[in-house]
C-alpha cells in the first residue's frame, strides 16, 4: 500500500517500518520455519517470489504491511535496520462491500522477542493507523487454534471470539470500534511518534559517511 510507504511509527518496544527490499531476505529466512509457515498458514516461497511478492504488496491498494522493528537496538544504531527485524505485521481491506473492515495479522518471528509485549504493541499501533488513516472501524483476526498466545492477546485488546473452522482449525476474532474502543485505543497509543522514513534514511546514511 502507497499510503504507508514514507510511514515510521515508533512505539516504546517496536517500531513500524514500510516493508522494502531491503527486509526481503531475512523476511525470507524466517519464512523457513516449519513453526512460522504452521502459525502463519503459509507456504514456502523462493527469494525470488518474496521479493514479487513485497513488489505487490508495496502497490495493491488492499494491503498494508509494516515490518516490526526493536526500538531498543533500532533507536540506539545497533546494527542495520535488517538486523533490529523482529516481524511484520499486515492490514488486509479485502472486504469490497465495506471498506471499514481490516483483517489485521501479526508476527512475532523472533523467538527471543515473543513473550515481551511485542505483539501487543505491534496490533495497538497497526490498530491505531488502521483507525486514524485508513477509516477502519471493524477489525477481524483469523488464528490458529494451536496458537493459544496470540488468541489470548486479542482477547486482552478486546476482540471477541465468533466462530471456529474446525477444517483449517482457526479461530476468528472480531472487534467493532465504537467511540469508547476509539478513545481508549487512542489512550494506549498516545505514546506512538509518527516520523519519516525518507528523512530518518538520509539523516542515517548523513551519520555514516
Amino acid at each position: 500500500m502507497k499510503i504507508n510507504q514514507n510511514t515510521v511509527l515508533q512505539g516504546k518496544k517496536v517500531t513500524l517500518v514500510p516493508y522494502t527490499s531491503a527486509h526481503v531476505s531475512r523476511y525470507h529466512e524466517w519464512m523457513k520455519s516449519e513453526e512460522l509457515q504452521r502459525l502463519t498458514a503459509s507456504e514456502p516461497l523462493s527469494l525470488e517470489q518474496e521479493y514479487e511478492m513485497q513488489r505487490s504488496w508495496q502497490e495493491d491498494a488492499d494491503k498494508c504491511t509494516f515490518i516490526v522493528l526493536d526500538t531498543e537496538r533500532w533507536a540506539g544504531q545497533a546494527g542495520t535496520e535488517e538486523d533490529c527485524m523482529v516481524g511484520d505485521v499486515n492490514l488486509f481491506l479485502t472486504d469490497m462491500e465495506d471498506p471499514t473492515v481490516g483483517e489485521i495479522e501479526v508476527m512475532i518471528a523472533e523467538p527471543s522477542c515473543r513473550g515481551r509485549g511485542f505483539g501487543k504493541e505491534t496490533t495497538l499501533i497497526m490498530m491505531f493507523y488502521g483507525v486514524t488513516k485508513l477509516g477502519i472501524t471493524k477489525f477481524e483476526a483469523k488464528v490458529g487454534q494451536e496458537n493459544e498466545a496470540s488468541i489470548c492477546m486479542f482477547k486482552k485488546l478486546h476482540f471477541k471470539e465468533v466462530a471456529v473452522n474446525r477444517v483449517f482449525q482457526e479461530v476468528t476474532l472480531k472487534l467493532d470500534v465504537n467511540e469508547q474502543q476509539r478513545q481508549w485505543l487512542l489512550e494506549q497509543t498516545n505514546h506512538v511518534e509518527e516520523k519519516n522514513y525518507s528523512v530518518l534514511n538520509l539523516q542515517t546514511r548523513a551519520s555514516e559517511t
